[in-house]
C-alpha cells in the first residue's frame, strides 16, 4: 500500500507540472478529472491501509487470547479486505493507464 501511495502521490505532482503548460479548456477539464481521481484513490489507499493495520492487530489479539483460534467473522472480514485490495488494485491500474495515455497525448 505504501508503494501505491508514493506512486500516486508522484503522479499527482507530475500532473501539476503538466497542468502548468496547458491552456486549452478541454485539456484543463481532463486535468481536473485526473486530479480528482488521483485524490480519491489516495484517500482509498489510506483508508484500506488503515483497515488492514487494524485487522492485523485484531488477528494478533484474537490469536493471543484464544489459543490461535480466530472467529469466523474475523476470517470473513479478512476475505472482504482482500477483495477490497484487489478491487483497488484494479482501479489503480486503470487510472495509471488513463494518466499515461493523457500525458503521452499532451506532450
Amino acid at each position: 500500500m505504501r508503494s501505491y501511495r508514493d506512486e500516486f502521490g508522484q503522479l499527482k505532482n507530475r500532473l501539476q507540472d503538466v497542468a502548468g503548460r496547458q491552456v486549452k479548456r478541454d485539456v484543463l477539464l481532463e486535468i481536473e478529472h485526473l486530479d480528482n481521481q488521483l485524490h480519491i484513490q489516495l484517500i482509498n489507499i489510506h483508508d484500506l491501509k488503515h483497515a488492514i493495520k487494524t485487522h492485523s492487530r485484531q488477528i494478533e489479539n484474537e490469536t493471543a487470547s484464544n489459543n490461535g483460534n480466530l472467529p469466523d467473522e474475523l476470517l470473513g472480514y479478512h476475505e472482504n479486505l482482500f477483495d477490497e485490495y484487489q478491487s483497488l488494485e484494479h482501479t489503480l491500474h486503470e487510472l495509471r493507464g488513463e494518466f499515461d495515455h493523457f500525458v503521452n497525448r499532451t506532450q
